[in-house]
């Protein structure tokens, strides 16, 4: 945890191979606002790295075990790529712990051409390691133009990626592919305030994906940075930042008054 003690909680949840490191660029300014939970995955970071096969919906609830942890009600949570799947099965199956919900860089289904590239992406990394991997997954984060001029978003990135074990990003990615379509019905009952941000140079999880998110989500928001690629968060941090810091001002205002829920 870092941040505030008084503020309001708010739970970040990175993407497949990264820990919470991915949210470097936004934890100082986010903490100076609210009290900032960074979750590791299962196979990223300080969190236990087993065998697989992994499973998305137990990786939300081990994110939800964070809370509970802390003894935490309700946060506002944010979830980049495939954190943002996490944060849509919070939202949906426990919407009485979510208090707004921020989605970067993600998608409600599969598309067969991002299938046939995780699946690509498990067997490299399986058959010859994260360091043959990582070259050619990093351009999907990084935009061409941003890559071509600053060498320090495509570092990060890099850094990243070879931080994980290769059987634990193998079995983070097969846990996508395994993911069933059939939440995003339920998506249409999610009630709480949400932001959809994504880049228009992000060819992962392109615009078309972030806008039908907000044409299933009712009200959701819509942000498109401009420039910015699937790693919008370290490409564009500053802009990145100052649209969370405003959704979330406006998110705590409409929900002040909710009755707080306590799940045992």
């Amino acid at each position: 945890m870092t941040g505030r003690a008084d503020g309001e909680p708010l739970l970040l949840i990175q993407g497949l191979g990264a820990d919470r490191r991915g949210w470097a660029f936004q934890r100082f300014a986010l903490s100076r606002r609210y009290r900032v939970y960074l979750v590791d995955n299962r196979g990223a970071g300080g969190s236990d790295k087993p065998a697989g096969p992994y499973d998305l919906e137990e990786m939300a609830e081990e994110a939800l075990a964070v809370l509970d942890a802390e003894g935490i009600d309700s946060a506002h949570v944010m979830g980049a790529s495939m954190g943002g799947v996490l944060a849509q099965i919070l939202a949906v199956r426990h919407a009485e712990r979510v208090r707004s919900l921020v989605l970067a860089c993600t998608a409600s289904r599969h598309h067969r051409w991002r299938r046939d590239l995780l699946a690509e992406w498990a067997d490299l990394a399986e058959r010859r390691g994260m360091r043959a991997l990582a070259p050619s997954a990093v351009k999907w984060l990084v935009g061409p133009r941003h890559h071509r001029r600053f060498h320090l978003p495509f570092r990060v990135l890099s850094s990243f990626v070879l931080n994980v074990p290769a059987h634990a990003f193998a079995a983070q990615a097969r846990a996508i592919l395994a993911f069933p379509d059939d939440i995003r019905e339920l998506l249409r009952e999610v009630a709480v305030p949400t932001m959809v941000i994504v880049g228009t140079q992000d060819i992962l999880t392109p615009l078309a994906d972030s806008e039908e998110l907000c044409e299933l989500i009712p009200h959701a928001e819509l942000h498109v940075i401009h420039g910015a690629a699937h790693g919008l968060m370290v490409e564009h941090a500053g802009t990145f930042n100052d649209r969370v810091l405003g959704f979330l001002e406006r998110a705590s205002a409409a929900t002040a008054d909710a009755p707080e829920v306590l799940t045992a």
